[in-house]
C-alpha cells in the first residue's frame, strides 16, 4: 500500500516535530502494510522560493534517512514531494516540475479552502494540458462545500487526478460518499496526511479494512495496479 499524502519530514513544516516522530509514524505505517510513503511537506510560494524549499527538504530527509540507516531500520520506501499550495499565476512557475514526486511527473496540489472561482478551474486545465505535470488535488473531500454539482466530473475530464485522506472512511458522516468514489474509479490515491503520533496520526491501514471489507482484496489490488501506472513502489 501506498501512503500518498504525509508529513513525515521532521522540522520543516507542521509535522513531525523530530525525527523521532518521523520514525514512529513510519514504523505506524509499516504495520498497517504500508510499504511505501510519499513525504509530501507544504511549499507555499508565498513564504520561500522552490530552491530554498528543496534544500530545507534534503536537510530534513537526509537528518531523517541518516538515522534510519545507523538504527538498521526496515521501514516504507521514502519518495520525497510536496504539497503545493495553489496561487493564482502558478501554471507559470517554471520551477514547479521540481516539486512533483521524485521518479514521477506527479504534482501534489492544494486548493484553497474557498470557493475557486472559474480562474482557479482554468489554470488546473492549463497546468495539465501545456506541462508535463500530472496534476493530483490533495484531499479533494475538503472542498466538496465549495464545489458545485458536475465540478468533479469536470476535474476528471480535465485530466486531474483525485487524492482523498484515510479520514475520508474513516468519518460517520462522509464514509458512505467516500466507498461510492472509491466503487465509481473516481478516485487515485488515498493519503495518510499524518502530522504526528497523536494529532492526525496514520490510519490509512484502517481506511484500506473499510475497503476491503466492503469490495474484497481484489479492489485493493485493482486500485494499487491503477496507481503503478504513474509509480513504481
Amino acid at each position: 500500500m501506498l501512503d500518498f499524502h504525509s508529513h513525515i519530514l521532521p522540522e520543516i513544516d507542521d509535522g513531525a516535530k523530530d525525527v523521532e516522530e518521523s520514525i514512529a509514524m513510519l514504523s505506524m505505517l509499516k504495520e498497517q502494510g504500508v510499504n511505501a510513503v510519499a513525504l509530501t511537506s507544504h511549499y507555499i510560494a508565498m513564504d520561500e522560493s522552490p530552491k530554498d524549499f528543496l534544500e530545507n527538504r534534503k536537510k530534513a530527509f537526509e537528518l531523517l534517512n541518516n538515522e534510519i540507516k545507523e538504527r538498521d531500520l526496515s521501514l516504507p520506501k521514502l519518495l520525497l514531494g510536496a504539497e503545493v499550495y495553489y496561487y493564482h499565476g502558478i501554471s507559470k512557475m517554471e520551477e514547479l516540475p521540481t516539486l512533483a514526486l521524485e521518479g514521477t511527473n506527479l504534482l501534489l496540489l492544494e486548493m484553497p479552502m474557498a470557493p475557486w472561482g472559474e480562474y482557479a478551474f482554468r489554470e488546473i486545465d492549463e497546468l495539465i494540458n501545456t506541462s508535463s505535470l500530472n496534476v493530483v488535488l490533495a484531499h479533494i473531500e475538503r472542498y466538496f462545500k465549495y464545489l458545485k454539482k458536475g465540478d468533479i466530473e469536470r476535474l476528471l475530464d480535465m485530466g486531474a487526478l483525485l487524492q482523498v485522506n484515510a479520514s475520508f472512511f474513516l468519518t460517520r458522516s462522509t464514509k458512505r460518499k467516500a466507498l461510492r468514489m472509491f466503487k465509481e474509479d473516481y478516485l487515485t490515491f488515498i493519503g495518510s496526511d499524518c502530522h504526528s503520533t497523536k494529532h492526525r496520526p496514520p490510519r490509512i491501514g484502517e481506511a484500506t479494512n473499510i475497503i476491503k471489507d466492503k469490495f474484497g482484496q481484489e479492489s485493493i489490488d485493482d486500485f494499487l495496479k491503477k496507481q503503478k501506472d504513474y509509480l513504481e513502489f
